[in-house]
């Protein structure tokens, strides 16, 4: 069994009164990582209900919020329990239905999960304000994937597994951008097999949750959408072009867009500007939540054979990195491009301090600047400065500006890595 990182933030969470409640994408491990937690919770002792919306004979207890609560007592009486409720966005109306059975302040705890449908995250965000804590799972990612395929012999010292062992690590990397991180996908060994069930997830996001949670009856634009997008990573996003391609109209462009954002196939990232005049302000570059989809959508699952084709991907998995390294803290993410075509693919916005990050899939000898990264370290002099490897550590001064030549093993432990401190960056 996969180790998910967030059963740990789940498990903190639990003497809460607040819902626990888990958002991600179809088949990212919600329902399991929520049985991982049941069991954790009936080895102490303690009271536990599951109940799934997916489920027939589990529906009638949503019926109503006092139909719920028989059935929490028929289990519980009136005492302590925890009761796990899974694909909460089968339940019209879910955040009301919740927000009721809160303020009921019964004396049980809820763990809720539900795939990222419109229906989950806007209807609950609006209505349990105050009320719930969000945990987003993601596919499996990077690190969790190392840890499984070592069988977690180096859990604690997966540092130093990394920087020692640079030849499995890259090995490692290659069979994840192939693949990317759904569970199933990765627990399967046999390629043939994965194929087969990178297609079932494939279809399953389309007919679920396009068709039927969010009322698209014809998915083909969608699925074409999609289709086009996954050969467009780290590209700026036409929507007139796309919009004529598809032959949809441009505001149904922009409601098919907030879909695939919505329920976790890709992410639109903005671009950062201070000078409106000379940068691109309007287009967005798209990156995917999952390798293996974008690939699958695109032909490429498994065929990850050109450098071209395998550096956006790359590219992507540091969008991955960073995303999964920012989410609780108030940083942005943006790009930088202007139209003199220079550009850097990602800026990390921190307080006052903006962080220009560059991702070359590349080996490097010796330091190689690009002219775009000179180009912004001249213009916005920012303290630090990353261009993300597959193996150069070394460090230079330009300017008021360090940048680090860092590999991106080293990156993925922390996303605003000082080379100062124990990062052994080479001077």
């Amino acid at each position: 069994m996969i180790k998910r990182k967030l059963l740990l933030s789940l498990i903190k969470h639990l003497p809460k009164k607040e819902f626990s409640i888990i958002i991600g994408p179809r088949q990212s491990g919600k329902t399991t990582l929520m049985g991982m937690l049941q069991d954790r919770l009936a080895q102490e002792g303690e009271k536990t209900l599951y109940l799934n919306l997916d489920v027939e004979w589990d529906r009638p207890y949503f019926g109503s919020q006092q139909a719920l609560i028989n059935k929490i007592e028929l289990e519980f009486g009136k005492q302590k329990g925890f009761v796990f409720i899974d694909e909460i966005q089968r339940k019209e109306n879910a955040g009301l239905f919740l927000k009721g059975l809160y303020d009921l302040n019964l004396p049980y705890k809820f763990i809720v999960s539900g795939s990222g449908s419109l229906e989950l995250k806007e209807q609950i965000h609006e209505s349990l304000i105050g009320r719930k804590r969000l945990f987003q799972l993601t596919t499996v990612t990077f690190e969790e994937f190392i840890n499984y395929k070592t069988n977690y012999k180096y859990k604690d010292s997966l540092l130093s597994f990394v920087e020692i062992e640079t030849h499995k690590v890259l090995q490692l990397l290659t069979e994840y951008m192939n693949f990317g991180g759904y569970p199933a996908v990765v627990i399967e060994t046999e390629q043939k097999e994965k194929l087969r069930i990178i297609d079932e997830i494939y279809r399953s996001v389309l007919e679920k949750d396009v068709a039927y949670l969010l009322k698209v009856e014809k998915t083909e634009a969608f699925s074409s959408l999609v289709r086009i997008l996954s050969s467009q990573i780290g590209s700026l996003v036409n929507f007139s072009e796309l919009s004529s391609s598809l032959n949809i109209s441009y505001q149904t462009l922009k409601k098919y867009l907030w879909y695939c954002r919505k329920i976790f196939i890709l992410e639109l990232v903005s671009p950062y500007f201070k000078n409106t005049r000379k940068e691109i302000t309007k287009s967005p570059v798209v990156y995917f939540w999952d390798l293996g989809l974008r690939n699958y959508a695109l032909g490429l699952f498994g065929n990850l054979y050109s450098p071209a084709a395998a550096g956006f991907v790359f590219e992507n998995l540091v969008f991955l990195l960073i995303s999964e390294q920012i989410r609780l803290s108030s940083a942005k993410l943006n790009f930088w491009r202007t139209k003199d075509k220079a550009e850097v693919d990602f800026i990390i916005e921190r307080g006052p301090d903006i962080i220009p990050v560059e991702v070359k899939y590349s080996s490097f000898k010796d330091v190689k600047i690009t002219r775009s990264m000179r180009s912004f370290i001249k213009k916005y002099e920012p303290p630090e400065a990353y261009i993300i490897n597959l193996d150069l550590k070394k460090s230079i001064n330009i300017g008021k500006t360090r940048l680090t030549f860092i590999p991106y093993y080293l990156f993925m432990f922390k996303a605003l890595p000082r080379p100062e401190k124990g990062m052994n960056i080479e001077h």
